[in-house]
């Protein structure tokens, strides 16, 4: 009797054994070939529920018109933007200072304090010896330009010109005399398609307000930065860390760089002038500075702009400064550049180039200053974030 128990009890397990296997089976075939009934319904997108035009167009009408005033109140505030970017990236030029006296012992607001000090020792010795002979200078240069033209035209050189190139050379002087003597030519190189203001009261107060932007930036970087991090998602906020801790070294170094490179420019600049006894030497020298601040084409730029200005005064003495500066460009590129520069980002020469030509297009002169950190912070975002995302892709 118990064995015929037993027998029963082990049919009935293997019976809903087999019960739960057809189940199994029944359940996997559906799964993989679902009945139109049980498949999902796939999601239109909003261009194709064209039942609801009304609604459709008004949505379209509010993203044009929020776009619109967007793009209205970016550039009613471009200028404002203009002097924010410019006390960042002064910021970030300055960092790098403060992160050498931290790692000498001393505290960051001791080392902040320093950098403040000595800012405003230099722009306060800028304004006092050099601003008013600047100025003189260009007073000078402008009144002098129709005078040195004149002179120009009498002499030898002009004449072999004339007779290669004919009457293009006098209009070439005509226009260059325009061109020097208008104060719009400043507005345009100041402003290009922003057009920044470029009275002296709008430049007085433009540099009161980048300055002080400039200390509060440098004071308040750390605090920036992790306030800013933490709008990132908290998995992600060590490689963000990484990232602009990267960019702000990277940036900084090259703003840094950017400056001694200039400042060796003009110094050479202001040298060869000297000697050669050329006129407007501090005039050349500051000329030279900014130009200069302008990567890869700024020092052929300015070999262009102080040979040109030469060569009204003394042809032989143009030859003289062209042949000694193109020497130094090129120590500059061979020598200088890579020791001044290696800690920064290496970005390639055709994208300096169309960096500079698209920031000169939009903001002139600081637009072709700031393309190549712009283009520096983009290529380490691209580096750290996308390219990898893509090497993981199959």
């Amino acid at each position: 009797m118990g064995a015929a128990i037993q027998a029963d009890a082990a049919a009935d397990e293997a019976g809903a054994a087999a019960d739960e296997a057809d189940a199994a089976a029944s359940a996997a075939e559906a799964a993989e070939h679902p009945s139109p009934a049980d498949a999902p319904t796939p999601r239109r997108s909003m261009w194709t529920r064209m039942d609801r035009p009304f609604r459709l167009g008004f949505l379209l009408t509010l993203g044009g018109l929020s776009a619109f005033l967007l793009a209205l109140a970016l550039t009613s505030l471009s200028t404002v933007l203009v002097y924010v970017a410019i006390a960042l990236f002064a910021a970030l030029g300055l960092n790098p200072a403060v992160r050498l006296l931290t790692r000498r012992g001393l505290s960051r607001g001791v080392s902040v304090a320093i950098v403040i000090v000595a800012l405003v020792a230099a722009v306060g010795l800028v304004l006092v010896l050099i601003v008013p002979v600047v100025v003189e200078q260009i007073a000078s240069f402008v009144k002098s330009v129709p005078k040195v033209i004149d002179d120009f035209v009498h002499t030898d050189l002009y004449l072999l010109l004339e007779k290669q190139f004919g009457d293009q050379i006098g209009s070439l002087l005509a226009d260059g005399e325009k061109l020097l003597t208008d104060g719009k030519t400043l507005t345009a190189l100041g402003g290009g398609a922003l057009k920044v203001g470029t009275s002296i009261a709008e430049g007085v107060s433009a540099f009161v307000i980048v300055f002080v932007l400039t200390l509060y930036f440098v004071v308040g970087l750390p605090g920036i930065i992790t306030s800013m991090l933490r709008l990132a998602p908290a998995r992600k906020r060590r490689q963000a860390r990484g990232i602009v801790d990267q960019i702000t070294e990277s940036v900084g170094g090259y703003v840094q760089g950017m400056v001694v490179l200039a400042f060796a420019n003009s110094m050479v600049a202001l040298v060869l002038y000297l000697l050669l006894g050329l006129p407007f030497p501090p005039l050349m020298a500051v000329v030279a500075f900014l130009v200069t601040l302008i990567p890869l084409i700024g020092p052929l730029l300015f070999l262009a702009i102080g040979t040109v200005v030469a060569l009204l005064a003394d042809p032989l003495h143009a030859l003289i400064f062209g042949v000694v500066y193109l020497i130094y460009i090129q120590i500059e590129a061979y020598v200088l550049t890579p020791k001044v520069m290696n800690r920064t980002l290496e970005v390639p020469g055709l994208l300096v180039v169309l960096g500079a030509l698209v920031g000169g297009t939009l903001l002139g002169l600081l637009g072709a200053l700031v393309a190549v950190p712009a283009t520096a912070s983009i290529l380490i975002i691209l580096n750290q974030i996308f390219i990898p995302r893509q090497d993981e892709r199959v």
